[in-house]
């Protein structure tokens, strides 16, 4: 059992590092998909009426060590001032005299957001004791530690697992929600158990795949990743995404489902382009009639109607990975009929993060539809397989 924010007893007047994930998408300035932002404001406003001097520490992008100013989180500033109701401080630097003097600065009740973790190398340093020498900086400035960014407790990093090492330490609202969320699709699932993967890289779902072939009723297969399985099949595929180096594994996969029982759903049709573009001209054909020289960006309209139906009856379902190129609206539909589909089932329903509570948002469908939207999507698809997470661990109550 994760330790909670209430292991640290009282919190007024006490610094409290928050390690959140808002790492939100920008278009220069501009933030286009404020979910994450949104999701930090349970634990952030909890801390806030309990008189906590509040810290705010996050990474966005990737910088490689260093300061880039594409990469600052100045921008999210504003918004999270916003959605709290009062103005937020923002430290120039994350563990310097910019951020020392600015939670120094700080009362009762008062938030400040320090700049991207990811401009100090020792976050993501290689070493556990560049990590530690960093983690330690950061503990400087705090008198507890709040862990609130599920889209990093996958990976070990100064923040994220060493500082919980270094202070009182619990796991914050949203990432409480997010595993009893995703638990309920790991342990015990209500069946029929529905698992819908896309996305583009088929190596990224693979250790997925792998854990669900015995779990599993169904598992609906589309977006890049799905090629490689009809390559398998012996169909051609065009100029679409293919890992050439896992049609073996990908076939051992076919076989194994079909020794379970689990029902293997691959599309049945694909819309093709001759090239990747968003106004390029587009052709639905069968699987088995892929031009050599067209690719794959989306399923087609049969493959739509097809996995709506195979979602219908569900009383569990997972979804992690577009069915096609969401961000073209030529290529958007099967995704959007996928995320529709799943919010109009009665089960059990749950987004992966990543891509998918992106095109969710991006599309128009409605999030209070499904049970649960992820806010990561590389740590749900870790914790749906079955690994250990570092940055849950070490929250665990056993730990210190």
């Amino acid at each position: 059992m994760l330790k909670t924010i209430d292991s640290l007893g009282e919190l007024r007047g006490r610094r409290v590092l928050v390690r959140a994930d808002l790492n939100v998408p920008l278009d220069g300035t501009t933030i286009t998909d404020d979910g994450r932002i949104r999701a930090a404001l349970p634990t952030l406003t909890r801390l806030v009426e309990a008189g906590a001097r509040v810290a705010v520490i996050s990474h966005l992008g990737r910088p490689k060590g260093a300061p880039e100013e594409k990469y600052s989180l100045r921008p999210v500033v504003g918004r999270l001032g916003e959605l709290l109701g009062q103005d937020v401080a923002f430290a120039t630097d994350t563990v310097g005299a910019s951020a020392q003097e600015t939670v120094a600065a700080l009362d009762d009740g008062e938030v400040a957001v320090l700049e991207n973790l990811r401009f100090n190398a020792g976050e993501t340093a290689k070493t556990d004791e560049e990590r530690l020498a960093f983690a330690r900086e950061l503990a400087a400035l705090g008198d507890a530690f709040v862990s609130d960014g599920f889209g990093v407790v996958h990976r070990k990093q100064a923040s994220v697992y060493e500082l919980a090492t270094l202070l009182p330490a619990a796991a914050g609202e949203l990432v409480l929600r997010e595993v009893e969320a995703l638990r309920k699709v790991t342990d015990t699932p209500e069946r029929p158990f529905v698992v819908v993967l896309g996305g583009a890289k088929i190596a990224d779902k693979l250790g997925v795949i792998d854990a669900l072939l015995g779990r599993a009723d169904r598992i609906l297969i589309g977006g890049g990743m799905a090629y490689t399985f009809q390559k398998a099949l012996g169909h051609e595929v065009g100029r679409s995404l293919l890992d050439e180096s896992k049609i073996e594994v990908v076939r051992e996969y076919m076989e194994r489902a079909k020794a379970n029982g689990v029902e293997l759903v691959l599309p049945v049709d694909t819309v093709v382009a001759p090239e990747f573009s968003a106004d390029a001209p587009t052709s639905v054909v069968g699987v088995d009639g892929i031009p050599a020289d067209q690719e794959g960006m989306d399923i087609g309209p049969e493959t739509a109607k097809l996995f709506g139906e195979k979602i219908a009856d569900a009383a569990t379902v997972f979804w992690n990975g577009p069915m096609g190129v969401f961000e073209f609206p030529a290529f958007a539909a099967g995704t959007k009929s996928v995320a529709e589909k799943l919010g109009a089932a009665s089960g059990y329903t749950v987004v992966g993060g990543g891509d998918s509570a992106a095109a969710v948002r991006i599309l128009g469908v409605d999030e209070a539809l499904f049970s649960h939207i992820s806010t990561g999507g590389g740590a749900s698809l870790e914790l749906i397989e079955g690994k250990d997470l570092p940055g849950l661990s070490i929250l665990e109550e056993d730990q210190k």
